[in-house]
């Protein structure tokens, strides 16, 4: 028998961190969220925003793709990125999105979406702990940042 290739060991090992089950996981903090993320969105070609679902002790219950191709704020129906977490029944959420530019600056629009989804998101009881725009390699925390978020 032949010995299995670095290269190949990598890949199975991705592949099987990738189709680990998500409950399983905890988030903890936004660094834990962005990791997740970025190993799904890091790279991708085109913008997407996603919501992570989670659990009442911040385990994930779903993260999912709410939509797909160039995004602007009148796009972003409030709707439909709490849709999946009202079906789950989650206490909270992490919206995310990527500039497939590479940057992480939050647009006025990012800022204007943000709150809109926060606003909603205390009408549904559903508690949205951040919003992070992920680029080529890095992220942004907009609660970090005070962007979208009130300070109480």
């Amino acid at each position: 028998m032949g010995e299995v290739p670095d290269d190949v060991q990598a890949l199975i090992a991705f592949v099987a961190e990738l189709l680990r089950p998500v409950q399983r996981e905890q988030v903890r903090s936004p660094t834990d969220a962005a990791a997740y993320l970025m190993a799904r969105m890091g790279l991708l070609e085109q913008d997407e925003l996603w919501t992570m679902c989670l659990g009442t002790k911040n385990h994930m219950l779903k993260a999912h793709r709410v939509y797909q191709g160039s995004l602007n704020a009148s796009m972003v129906r409030v709707v439909e990125v709490f849709r999946e977490a009202i079906k789950l029944s989650a206490a909270a959420i992490i919206v995310c999105h990527n500039h497939s530019s590479g940057a992480v600056d939050a647009s006025p629009e990012d800022v204007l979406v943000t709150r809109q989804i926060v606003e909603a998101g205390k009408l549904l009881d559903v508690c949205v702990l951040d919003h992070l725009i992920l680029g080529k390699g890095k992220w942004l925390s907009m609660k970090e940042k005070g962007l979208g978020f009130s300070k109480s």
